[in-house]
């Protein structure tokens, strides 16, 4: 859906909003980029530095500029949304390869190969969400869930099947969890009973699902518990929620995995499972 805020619209958005506070350097950057931003994703450094008429380190400074640890890493937002607006896989593949020429390392090829990659980047990102999660964080997200009346769970297209998880999860744990599904298109009737003493679970990754964003506003304005699964603190579902966690999913260019966020929805049920059953052992012992 076009209108869905993606990481490449809000940089974008971020670059006009500082853009009369750069220097005159990086404000020739600047213009080049939100200028060519379809170009970006295929040009070297060198190619980009050329004809924004500014030498390649000013390019690495106006990453920084905005966070980057350099301007491959900012390269990667527009790849990244390339790969995103591109539904089929067979495409993504090739365009897969059409961006990484400039790349020193190469393209894994064989099933192997690409085995291989994504087994090594989802261990990173399982090692990376273990040190970032804030303990205090989860905590307070399962103290709402374990008062919550109801858990309502929404997670479209690529979210679709950690919240079916989850909610499986919850169920198994006798909870009265409900998937918001929008089946109909009814996701305002899905969510009419919710109450403030309901918990609604949000899961959207960037390019984030406008469904999903309408939901947490709706069960803010019925005054419910949010937590958020996302990819970044300026997601449209941050605002809105009592816990966000902020997932770094592993990727392979165009290709997302979801093991991290499949890990901290079996985490909150586990966790959950746990603090029941520690309640139980003290109602025995009373």
């Amino acid at each position: 859906m076009t209108n869905n805020p993606t990481q490449l619209s809000l940089l974008q958005d971020d670059i006009r909003r500082r853009y009369e506070t750069l220097s005159k350097r990086l404000k020739q950057v600047a213009r080049y980029i939100l200028d060519n931003s379809n170009s970006i994703a295929f040009d070297t450094v060198a190619s980009i530095a050329s004809q924004a008429d500014v030498p390649p380190s000013t390019l690495i400074r106006f990453a920084n500029a905005f966070g980057f640890s350099g301007f491959n890493e900012m390269k990667q937002v527009f790849r990244q949304h390339l790969m995103e607006e591109t539904v089929n896989y067979t495409e993504r593949a090739r365009l897969f390869r059409q961006t990484s020429t400039d790349d020193s390392a190469s393209a894994p090829e064989s099933p192997a190969e690409i085995l291989n990659v994504f087994t090594m980047v989802n261990s990173q990102a399982l090692q990376q969400l273990a040190m970032q999660v804030n303990p205090d964080q989860l905590n307070k997200a399962v103290k709402l869930l374990n008062e919550a009346e109801n858990i309502y769970v929404i997670g479209l297209r690529r979210s679709f099947s950690v919240a079916s998880y989850l909610v499986y999860a919850l169920r198994h744990l006798e909870r009265r969890a409900f998937l918001i599904d929008g089946l109909g298109g009814m996701f305002t009737e899905q969510l009419s009973l919710v109450n403030p003493k309901d918990v609604v679970i949000a899961i959207s990754y960037s390019p984030y699902a406008r469904e999903a964003v309408e939901v947490v506003e709706l069960g803010a304005k019925r005054g419910a518990h949010q937590i958020a699964i996302t990819d970044s603190q300026v997601s449209p579902l941050a605002a809105f929620s009592d816990v966000c966690f902020v997932v770094r999913e592993a990727q392979v260019d165009g290709f997302r995995s979801q093991v991290a966020s499949l890990c901290l929805a079996q985490t909150l049920a586990v966790s959950l499972a746990l603090n029941n059953a520690d309640k139980n052992v003290e109602k025995s012992h009373n």
